[in-house]
């Protein structure tokens, strides 16, 4: 994000800041507000959460006196509030998403259907959207785009997300004219496909996590939408439904990512992964048709070719997300977003065996998990997506462990806004 500091700073010299508002002031929000209050040109002027608890404490973690929170529901209270200086807390997201003084809005509660509530809102509301909600967007970003296309706001998932720091990697080398052979991320424990919260609440104590969202991380539903979300934005596909998963250092990535043909253990090029060993960063593998690219990659100790490593071995989740919101904000111009369309989509599978007239509960719990496939197998087969899994879904049949869930297993017993978008999308 080169220059956006000196925009920034020139911004709040002009005696002005981009207003922020964040609805989820969970770990990653709270995380945010912080960020934020140590930077230039910004502030997040409103936020909202279920337990307007947290939105209060977030604040106040951040450095914010209570004096200068105004908890309040009422529209013109939190825009006199917002011209006085002072931030607002909600325990409405809409009331965010639709507030005057909202220039950008951010979602960070993690469940896709607030989420893609959330950003159908702004869109309304002609406000740029920032999805720190990756379940979402592989499920209905691709409609969400085109809504907000139409708009004239940005669409985007957010930088230090996992999915925009390989963008970054990826937008990098494209530029430069570089073949992109492969995009991926570490994974940061290894894969059980059995972790459930139960399974994982001990760890989750430790951490101060939720058990669920560790679930998610562990049973590898989170990698699968990450990569599936950098496989709708660049085109590239998964080499195999639920990817390899290899095993590796980051020294070793070249080499095994090279058509089998060429030594290395791809079918194609142009492919995301996963891979056990490089957590928490991720990577780009590059080659060039040039022979003095190749003898400069070299020069700079990048390897002995053909293939290189890009490896950018951190992300800092929700502390980079302002650079996104400045992003859209200055240049109108999305971190990541599903510029492919949907390439691929992540499937439910079940955990368990299931039983006909059972209801699902959700992503990180003890129902399902998801697997990436390309999007010609999931149409082809009916898969079920991952996004759409919630406590209002029924089994229609008998569902054996390990086995993909399709549209006619299922009976969606309650409308929301998701499946509506989804509908939408697929028309």
């Amino acid at each position: 994000m080169l220059g956006m500091n000196r925009k920034l700073a020139e911004l709040e010299k002009q005696g002005n800041y981009i207003k922020v508002g964040l609805i989820g002031a969970g770990q990653m929000g709270r995380g945010m507000i912080s960020q934020i209050e140590g930077m230039k040109g910004m502030k997040v002027v409103a936020a909202a959460d279920i337990n307007i608890t947290n939105v209060i404490h977030a604040y106040k973690h951040a450095g914010i006196h209570e004096n200068n929170i105004v908890q309040t529901d009422k529209e013109d209270d939190a825009v006199r509030a917002v011209e006085e200086g002072k931030v607002t807390a909600f325990s409405e997201a809409e009331k965010v998403a639709s507030l005057p003084s909202v220039d950008v809005v951010v979602d960070a509660t993690g469940i896709p259907n607030v989420g893609a509530a959330i950003a159908w809102e702004a869109i309304l509301n002609r406000k740029h959207i920032v999805m720190l909600n990756v379940e979402a967007d592989v499920t209905v970003g691709p409609v969400l785009k085109k809504l907000a296309d139409s708009a004239g706001v940005v669409y985007t998932g957010s930088a230090g997300d996992e999915p925009g720091a390989v963008m970054e990697l990826y937008d990098f080398a494209d530029a430069l004219g570089f073949e992109v052979i492969a995009l991926g991320k570490g994974k940061n424990n290894p894969l059980n496909l059995e972790a459930d919260p139960s399974t994982a609440a001990e760890e989750a104590k430790e951490k101060g996590a939720s058990p669920k969202m560790l679930a998610s991380f562990q049973d590898g539903t989170k990698t699968m939408v990450e990569m599936n979300a950098v496989a709708n934005a660049t085109g590239f596909i998964p080499d195999q439904t639920g990817m390899h998963g290899f095993q590796a250092s980051v020294d070793e990535l070249a080499d095994i990512f090279q058509k089998k043909e060429d030594g290395g253990q791809l079918h194609n090029k142009g492919i995301v992964e996963y891979v056990q060993g490089v957590a928490p960063g991720v990577f780009a593998i590059i080659t060039s048709h040039n022979e003095e690219v190749h003898e400069e990659l070299q020069y700079v100790k990048l390897g002995s070719g053909p293939h290189y490593t890009l490896y950018r071995p951190y992300h800092l989740t929700s502390l980079e997300t302002p650079l996104t919101v400045a992003r859209a904000y200055f240049d109108n111009e999305p971190t990541i977003a599903p510029n492919y369309d949907r390439q691929a989509e992540t499937a439910a599978t079940a955990k368990k065996d299931l039983k006909k007239g059972e209801f699902l509960d959700s992503i990180g719990g003890y129902s399902v998990y998801g697997t990436l496939m390309e999007k010609s197998e999931a149409d082809k087969t009916e898969a079920f997506p991952i996004g759409l899994v919630d406590a209002n879904v029924k089994v229609l049949r008998d569902v054996q462990k390990g086995e993909t869930l399709t549209y006619n297993d299922i009976e969606q017993t309650k409308e929301s806004t998701i499946w509506r978008l989804r509908r939408l999308q697929e028309q």
